[in-house]
């Protein structure tokens, strides 16, 4: 499955040279800040008493056999979810990969991996059948899924809305209370005062995907479960070039993004607890500096 409208619309991206803009009526961004902490995660730390004390042990790059922490990817054979699998089991996490059609999914995922399982599930097929798929054995579950180009206009609304809501409804089925989302940039745009942006028009007249995608995220704000939305600028199949550039909901109208660094945010959002019940926006530039995620997710202030 596709994972963000931006790529049916590249050449129209590619057309615009994106800088990191935002609307003179918006409010300053807000300041970045720096932490201090050395934690890697709350979600997957474990704890360790010591004598009278009691400490929280980091993530580690690679977690031993038996003790992975298991994560499930809808849309794991997407350009963007495929990559997310890659990068997850590459540091050490198990994952559980969801799929619409496991023949199709075989050739995606080369060799007999022991820490990826393939399943089979579709997330318009409702929260109750999701739920028998995620399992009780998840602690994350990764949303990349988008709708296919065809005939069907109701199918943005089928996938990146209704689709959505069915797999947060699922993890609190199962009582999983960490959700990641790969969104877009300019879901809000009409909001923004980007109303005539030209990839915010193109994109709404496909099935109105923008608002699909929005609808989406407001439920999840609304869940009450541990979110982070990652909004990505225009999507790029070449291996990353310039830094990544985070900032605050609604500040980016144009930018593009390696879908590898699309997949790194989304493995780091998991890392760190700085990111946790946050919504940030990405693109990369070349002449950005390279700051560590912690403090890329610690300057996003929670709205």
């Amino acid at each position: 499955m596709a994972t963000s409208v931006f790529s049916r619309n590249s050449l129209l991206l590619r057309h615009h040279q994106f800088t990191i803009t935002k609307p003179d009526h918006l409010p300053p961004l807000f300041s970045s800040v720096s932490s201090t902490s050395k934690s890697r995660s709350l979600s997957f730390g474990s704890i360790k008493m010591q004598g009278d004390e009691i400490t929280e042990e980091p993530f580690t790059e690679k977690i031993d056999a038996g003790q992975k922490r298991k994560v499930f990817v809808a849309g794991a054979t997407g350009s963007t979810g495929k990559r997310i699998v890659d990068q997850l089991l590459a540091r050490g996490f198990a994952v559980k990969a969801g799929v619409r059609d496991l023949e199709k999914a075989k050739p995606a995922f080369f060799g007999d991996n022991p820490s990826l399982q393939i399943v089979k599930a579709d997330v318009t097929e409702g929260p109750d059948k999701l739920a028998e798929v995620i399992g009780d054995d998840l602690e994350a579950v990764v949303c990349a899924t988008g709708f296919r180009p065809g005939w069907d206009l109701l199918a943005p609304w089928k996938v990146d809305n209704f689709g959505t809501v069915n797999l947060v409804e699922a993890c609190r089925k199962r009582g999983i209370n960490r959700f990641i989302l790969i969104s877009s940039i300019l879901v809000n745009g009409a909001a923004m005062g980007q109303i005539l942006n030209p990839a915010y028009i193109f994109l709404n007249v496909c099935g109105l995907t923008l608002i699909a995608k929005l609808q989406a995220e407001r439920h999840i704000r609304k869940s009450g479960i541990n979110y982070t939305i990652i909004r990505p600028g225009g999507l790029r199949n070449d291996p990353p070039s310039g830094n990544i550039v985070m900032e605050s909901e609604d500040t980016l109208y144009q930018g593009s993004i390696s879908r590898d660094q699309v997949a790194e945010v989304a493995v780091e959002a998991l890392i760190h607890p700085e990111s946790s019940y946050k919504v940030v926006e990405i693109i990369a530039q070349s002449d950005a500096p390279k700051r560590p995620f912690e403090e890329l997710f610690a300057s996003i202030k929670k709205r």
